[in-house]
């Protein structure tokens, strides 16, 4: 049954840190857990028990002690935590919040896709579809790609998907040459090269760091690259003190908590927006309010169907043990 506190009614002029208060008192009586990503607004993220990338998230799913999780992120992600957890109540404040890398790969059409390709291993990067992972051998994460491409014999064939600029990337690592799904990220591939080497010009101490679904001219001029918490963790590691950082600008808010120090400077858009950067629309379709009406009503919640679901976790399963 969904709860309706008696002692608190949100309205839209609620101030932020009342709604902040109801969320964690929420919380607390719901006995749930508040997962997000380091893409979601900074006020979100100040509320969650746990804020992380993909990988993170799906091992921190995995040992949730908590009757509900409310997953602040895109629906993939959600999908995932109630895969890793099928008798918890999962919700996620938008159902709306969709993911252009996911919708990118369609379930019937990649099915025909592999089996264009007989005889391949294939493995899908974690922001597809539940769909799309029931017909996966192995799942994997930008911060695990390398090792998950490389638990595969060398003379066994693989598709990768929905990522062409990860499996690029992977496969100039590895050595491999796996076949591609035409997929991408509109987020990372809305970055500008001319906007990011007149930037860096600005910046000429600054070393570039970037996310491998970027676009390859993109990574050419990375001093590093890697997944969000990957990045995170090298401009702590990094005796330099400027980074102009080449993906969502969610992940700025933690990273400047983790080195306040330091200057990092967004990379720049092709098209001109309030931010100047590249954020994800999905990922800002939750908000505060959204959150706390989630918890609240207990809704809207995700669910996998039975028969999806029991093919979906395998894939996920192989990943989180070869990651341990």
């Amino acid at each position: 049954m969904a709860f309706f506190s008696p002692y608190f009614v949100a309205s839209y002029n609620t101030p932020m840190e009342n709604l902040k208060e109801q969320i964690l008192r929420l919380k607390k009586e719901k006995h749930a857990v508040i997962l997000a990503h380091y893409y979601q607004q900074p006020d979100i993220q100040e509320v969650a028990d746990y804020v992380g990338d993909s990988l993170g998230l799906s091992q921190e799913a995995e040992k949730v002690n908590a009757d509900m999780i409310v997953f602040a992120g895109v629906h993939f992600m959600a999908e995932t935590a109630k895969l890793l957890n099928p008798k918890k109540k999962v919700l996620l404040p938008d159902l709306n919040a969709g993911c252009s890398l996911a919708d990118s790969c369609p379930p019937d059409i990649f099915k025909k896709f592999i089996e264009a390709h007989p005889n391949h291993i294939v493995i899908t990067y974690v922001n597809c579809s539940a769909e799309i992972k029931a017909l996966s051998h192995l799942v994997c994460t930008s911060s695990n790609a390398e090792k998950i491409v490389n638990s595969v014999p060398e003379n066994i064939p693989i598709i990768f998907a929905p990522d062409k600029n990860l499996g690029n990337y992977i496969n100039q690592k590895t050595g491999r040459q796996m076949v591609l799904w035409d997929g991408s990220c509109v987020v990372h591939e809305a970055f500008s090269l001319e906007k990011l080497i007149a930037l860096h010009k600005e910046h000429p101490n600054a070393a570039i760091i970037a996310h491998p679904e970027s676009e390859t001219h993109i990574l050419e001029t990375a001093s590093y690259i890697g997944s969000t918490s990957g990045m995170i963790e090298f401009v702590k590691q990094s005796p330099k003190t400027e980074f102009i950082v080449a993906t969502e600008a969610g992940i700025l808010h933690k990273m400047q908590e983790a080195v306040p120090d330091k200057v990092l400077i967004p990379a720049p858009a092709m098209e001109d927006n309030t931010c100047a950067c590249s954020e994800c629309a999905y990922m800002k379709l939750n908000t505060l309010r959204k959150l706390y009406d989630c918890l609240a009503n207990e809704t809207p919640e995700v669910t996998v169907p039975k028969a999806v679901a029991e093919k979906a976790i395998v894939p996920i399963q192989r990943m989180l043990e070869l990651s341990k």
